[in-house]
Parts: C-alpha cells; structure tokens; sequence
C-alpha cells in the first residue's frame, strides 16, 4: 500500500525531521510549519513510527482540500475512501485544530467530520448503526487558512513517549526536543557527553540512544498494529532492521550530574529502562562544582530557568555560574536551551550560533557554543 503521510513535530525541528525520514527512504518529503509531509509503502510506515527520534506522531493523509463552509467539509470528507482503513465495528473518534479559517469551531468541525465519516461507513457496509466497538482509528484534522488535511493516527500514543519515562521530575523536558538538541550538537557514538542539570536523564538517555543509534520506538507498539491492515510481518522486520543498526562497542560515555540525589537516582532508573545505563556516569553535584574529567566534551543541558523555579533572578545567578565553568577549550561544546532573553548577557558571551525551538508552548533558543 502507497501511502501519503504526515509527521507532525514541535516547531524548529522540521528540518530534522524532513533529513531522518528521507534518510528512512521516504519519498516527496515536505517541510510546513509544524509538520513534515511524505510518502512511502508499509514498511516506510513502520520505520518511521520505530525509527523517528523528532516526529510526534505518523498520520495518514486521507486528504487536503479547500473548505470555508460546513457543507464543503462534509461533502469532501463524505467521499473520502473510509472503509478502506476503518471495519464496520471500528471505532473512530475525531479531534483536531483550526488556525485562521472560516471554520473556527473546533466542536463543530468535530461533529461535522464524525457525521461524514459515519455516514460514508454506514453506506458501505449496509448498516443503520455503528457499533464503534473494535479498534481505534483516531481522526484528526487540521484546517489552517480555510485548508483542510484530514489524517488517520497511525501512532497512537504520541511518538515521544518512548516508555522509558514512567516518572519524571517538575517540568521535564520533552524527549524529542532532547534528541533535536542532541542532533543539533552533533553528537557522535565516539563523543564524551556531559548533562550537569540532568533532571530525570532525558537529555542524557536521548543522547545515549542518538550515539548509538538506538531506535526509539523499537520496544513499544503503535496503533495501526491493531488494524489488521499491515502485516504483522512489516513491523517485525522493521524492528529487526533497527536492532540490526545499533552501533556496536562504541566509545561514547555520557557524565550527569545534579544537584538533587532524587534526580541522579530517577535517571539511574529511566537510563535502565531505556537500556542504556552502561554508558551512564552519574553524581550528585552542584553547578559551582563542575569540573570535566575529559579532554574532550559534548554538553548539552536545559538548565532550570524561571519558569520552572519561579524566580528569574536565580537562574540568572546559575547562568552566570555556567558562563565561568563553561569555558573556551579545544574540542569543546556546549548547547544550552533557554527561554531567557538575557541568557548570553548573563552567561558572559554570544553564542556560536542560535536555533529558536519550544520546549512545549515555551518559545526558547538553543544556545550553540563550539568555538
């Protein structure tokens, strides 16, 4: 099956996106705000719901059309191909978004949407009622500027929560913005990686699994399995493919540190679960006391900023505690996301290079320092 498809992702990482599902394979990749589109078979499906570090999620494109009135929309969802992917017992629940269009009620389009979708199934398959009782087939929508693209969730729950996060500390940082960072920074399998605020470990246990090309999604399972649409033979051999191009006896090792021994003990147990706890060097330590042990560095770390401590005023005392420790060395890097704007006059220099990104609805930027 051919299929037109979209990764929707947090804004500033399209590009990361687009570069890993052509890398995938996939076809007639395009980067929109907040979202990537593509095309591929089965396997490409697969791949990307198992393989993306950067996407939230995989959805079938099933259309995109023009609607400015209720009726444009349920007559071009209507004629939709429903009962290809969707069995007369299956369950289809809607919901979606709309940005600067006519149709700005999303409860409505909602309605309108499930309406059509139903009245499209129940024509097909000869019945009066539909029971919804068999497998979700999650619908989702999005009109932007009178456009409509409606998609069917292939992932299920979001392609972030990659399972080894049971618990986390106050204000986690979300792992596929961790893996961007970590990308952005250029972290390689032969790198020494540092995280002196490292919370729960995400940064840590995304920078492991990016050095060592660890799949993200390979042990955990994706909605479209339960569809009877794709052989259950596809995702066996797209996990087999994955575990096939884990690095092997790499020589990356990855220092954290926080000042919290709850945090240490948390990413002790999240780096566990992720199967990466061998390449883990964990101390509780505070930032004023931050001394390498290697020649050479990768550091990449979301420091705590106002609104996680609710007060400005320490973190920019942290900052400033950063910029002294954080200092010029030969092969060494330093990526640092914050939301402050007064980061680098508090850090003590410019960066390198900057890359706006949002730590959920917080806009920040990325602090590169390589230099």
């Amino acid at each position: 099956m051919y299929l037109y498809m979209v990764a929707p992702c947090l804004f500033g990482i399209e590009g990361l996106v687009a570069d890993e599902l052509r890398f995938m394979g996939a076809q007639n990749v395009a980067a929109e705000n907040g979202r990537v589109f593509f095309e591929g078979d089965d396997n490409i499906l697969a791949r990307a719901n198992i393989c993306s570090r950067f996407a939230e999620r995989i959805l079938i494109v099933m259309d995109r059309f023009k609607a400015a009135s209720f009726t444009e929309l349920f007559d071009s969802v209507k004629l939709l191909n429903w009962s290809d992917f969707i069995g007369a017992n299956d369950a289809f629940p809607v919901k979606g978004h709309c940005v600067s269009s006519t149709l700005h009620s999303v409860p409505d389009c909602q309605k309108i949407i499930k309406k059509a979708v139903a009245d499209s199934l129940a024509e097909d398959y000869s019945v009066s009622w539909l029971q919804e009782s068999g497998a979700v087939h999650q619908i989702q929508f999005s009109i932007i500027k009178d456009e409509a693209v409606i998609m069917l969730d292939t992932s299920g729950v979001g392609l972030h929560k990659r399972g080894y996060r049971p618990q986390a500390n106050d204000a986690p940082i979300r792992e596929t913005l961790a893996a961007a960072m970590c990308s952005l920074s250029k972290l390689r399998h032969y790198h020494t990686m540092y995280d002196p605020f490292c919370g729960s470990g995400t940064v840590l246990v995304e920078g492991a699994m990016l050095a060592n090309n660890i799949a993200p999604g390979v042990n955990r399972n994706f909605s479209a399995q339960a569809w009877g649409l794709f052989d259950d033979k596809i995702w066996r051999d797209e996990r087999e493919r994955a575990k096939s191009l884990v690095k092997k006896d790499t020589d990356f090792v990855a220092f954290g540190s926080d000042i919290s021994h709850e945090c240490i003990k948390l990413t002790a147990k999240n780096a566990e679960n992720a199967g990466v706890d061998s390449f883990m060097r964990l101390e509780t330590k505070d930032i004023k006391d931050f001394s390498p042990s290697s020649e050479k560095g990768t550091l990449i770390t979301n420091p705590p900023y106002g609104e996680r401590m609710l007060d400005i005023s320490s973190a920019e005392k942290i900052y400033k505690i950063m910029g002294g420790k954080f200092i010029r060395r030969p092969s060494w890097s330093y990526g640092i996301i914050s939301p402050d704007e007064e980061f680098e006059k508090c850090f003590g220099r410019k960066a390198d290079k900057r890359r706006k990104l949002y730590n959920g609805m917080i806009k920040c930027q990325y602090y590169m320092y390589f230099k």
